[in-house]
């Protein structure tokens, strides 16, 4: 197949199933699908949480020479884990309280179809083994029965969990993951998608104007570089959810990065935003080795804060225990042995158990530290052309701080 005739056909397929985005990633995605369906090779596609995983079963499906057949997605997350054996494999009458009837289950119903196992990595393990066994013969038992029942269904999954990880912890079965990952998939995460976001954004806004008969929100140029540097840790879910709060509370029309900036959380454990390098010379701390030594100088600082105020507060400890009078026994020594004085002596080698080891103020020479910091400080000097309280400001420290590290470094002159 040409370039050309590939690329029509992709957007043929985007068109169709309404897909936005024109990201290498993504399009390698739907060319795959496309090859794959034709075979009756079981699929794996892996993704984050939000990120379209649902539009791919469709694609095969639809492309394959089931289509004709039954299609049939379902969430295995969604299911109560005593009753997802019956809703796949099916169940006699009497099974268990509740089954008045036979029931076929999925497996029995879509037959010569397809099934799309949405969070398959949520199967309980007992499960994992009924549908191994589907796999590889094409045979099950639905249950309370004893009579083998055959099956021709082809198997697309999904997971947002990392599957390697939860084989090593005994959650998934490892013959099951390579049964499964015949093909394997990976969706994008939205943050990778660069301009895609904006386009994705431009969609759900004319939806909202189409669908509540208002004006359609439209970004501006800083705004759209707001929206491609935020993490996205929703993906295209999150997206749609900001864009319909956008388009309802806004009262401007024309979205400026300070009005966007309202409506993206800061959370910075989860979304804050991906650095970004501004032309023109402004600082950005991609480079990896400056990003090390800004975590280790501040960590530094911080553990040196804590050691002295816990020293200090030891200090305090010890003085009020000392300004204590000794207690003394009130009952006669025939009842009761006297009390020990309080004794405000260190703690010995056996009473570390107990008492946790406070290092003295001094600090430490190990791992280089000093070298890092110190080539943290000129670094921020000289990008500050030696502006000393806007380098503090940088390093996130006070100017008083700043200066005892020069000094410290010899860097004061």
């Amino acid at each position: 197949m040409s370039a050309q005739m590939k690329t029509t056909e992709l957007q043929s397929i985007k068109q169709r199933y309404n897909i936005v985005g024109n990201c290498e990633a993504l399009n390698q995605v739907l060319d795959v699908a496309l090859q794959v369906a034709p075979t009756d090779l079981s699929v794996l596609i892996v993704g984050e949480s939000g990120v379209g995983k649902e539009i791919i079963p469709r694609v095969i499906h639809d492309n394959s020479p089931r289509r004709r057949e039954k299609y049939f997605a379902i969430n295995c997350g969604s299911i109560p884990e005593g009753t997802i054996d019956s809703e796949l494999f099916g169940h006699v009458k009497g099974s268990y309280t509740g089954a008045i009837n036979d029931s076929p289950g999925y497996f029995g119903v879509a037959d010569k179809g397809t099934l799309f196992l949405d969070e398959v990595g949520e199967l309980p393990l007992a499960t994992q083994a009924r549908l191994l066994r589907v796999l590889e013969t094409g045979e099950y038992i639905p249950v309370g029965a004893t009579e083998v029942k055959k099956t021709d269904v082809r198997i697309v999954a999904a997971t947002n969990v990392n599957v390697r990880q939860a084989i090593s912890e005994g959650r998934f079965r490892e013959d099951l993951y390579y049964r499964l990952n015949r093909i394997p998939l990976m969706m994008p995460p939205l943050r990778e998608r660069g301009e895609d976001i904006v386009l994705l954004f431009r969609l759900f806004a004319m939806q909202m104007a189409e669908k509540y008969k208002m004006d359609r929100v439209v970004l501006d140029e800083d705004a759209k570089q707001l929206l491609m540097r935020y993490k996205w840790p929703g993906n295209v879910r999150q997206l749609k959810n900001i864009t319909e709060q956008i388009s309802v509370l806004s009262p401007e029309r024309r979205i400026t990065a300070e009005v966007l900036s309202r409506f993206i959380p800061q959370d910075q454990e989860t979304t804050q935003l991906a650095p970004i390098h501004h032309e023109g010379g402004d600082h950005s701390f991609e480079n990896e080795r400056e990003i090390l030594y800004k975590i280790l100088f501040e960590l530094r600082g911080n553990v040196n804060d804590m050691r002295r105020e816990v020293s200090a507060l030891k200090k305090q400890i010890e003085e009020v225990q000392g300004a204590q009078p000794v207690a003394v026994d009130p009952l006669p020594s025939t009842q009761l042995a006297p009390l020990q004085p309080i004794r405000t002596v260190q703690p010995t080698m056996e009473d570390a158990v107990a008492e946790e080891y406070i290092e003295p103020v001094k600090e430490p020479e190990n791992l280089n530290l000093n070298d890092l910091s110190k080539q943290m400080l000129e670094k921020a000097l000289e990008r500050n052309h030696g502006n000393r309280k806007k380098a503090a400001q940088e390093l996130g420290i006070s100017d008083r701080t700043l200066y005892r590290r020069l000094k410290q470094y010899g860097l004061d002159t």
